[in-house]
């Protein structure tokens, strides 16, 4: 069960809540974007309210095993996300917090009374334009996304060394080898039946 600050319990139990998220593209570049209507400066970085943040998808708790993706869509009216997804940015770390607003409307900027809400990676970058605005939707990955990851080991002296050339645990791993075991079980004195 996730645990909340004091001031993040007793926002949410006042049941007016105002938040804002901040979101950090690990690109060839770091990009710090907001959706507050004002630069933010949070752990040492200034998220820019111009960032062209355009929708975020709302945080979901889920009591089944699924493998829902996470989206992120930023306007791209400068062709800088365009560029990074030319230079490749899938596997590239994104990642998205969600603040509060206090009562005076100001952002509350404690590490602990921010919520960590997707930490993942891009899976699927899509640019859609249709010509009033071209954006950028960034698919992260799902948590679960390794469940359908087929990964093939050959189980060989050449696919050994294809890992590491020092071990020799499949040495004796090869066609025509012939290993001698005896079959049967152990009496007392350790000796074999056969």
């Amino acid at each position: 069960m996730r645990e909340f600050s004091s001031t993040v319990e007793s926002i949410l139990s006042s049941g007016s809540i105002d938040f804002f998220f901040l979101i950090k593209l690990s690109f060839n570049s770091t990009y710090y974007i907001t959706s507050y209507s004002n630069d933010i400066v949070y752990d040492g970085n200034t998220y820019s309210a111009n960032g062209g943040l355009f929708e975020v998808d709302s945080p979901k708790f889920s009591s089944v095993v699924d493998r829902e993706a996470y989206r992120v869509v930023v306007l791209d009216n400068l062709n800088a996300m365009k560029t990074e997804i030319d230079n490749n940015v899938i596997g590239k770390p994104i990642e998205v917090k969600l603040g509060f607003v206090d009562s005076n409307g100001s952002p509350i900027l404690t590490p602990a009374d921010v919520l960590s809400v997707y930490r993942g990676y891009v899976d699927n970058p899509v640019i859609t334009n249709d010509w009033e605005r071209k954006a950028v939707t960034f698919e992260g990955t799902s948590a679960l996304a390794d469940l359908d990851m087929v990964n093939s080991f050959m189980t060989s002296r050449d696919g050994m060394d294809q890992k590491s050339s020092v071990d020799t645990s499949f040495d004796q791993v090869y066609e025509s080898s012939a290993i001698e075991v005896k079959w049967g079980k152990i009496d007392q004195s350790n000796k074999v039946e056969t």
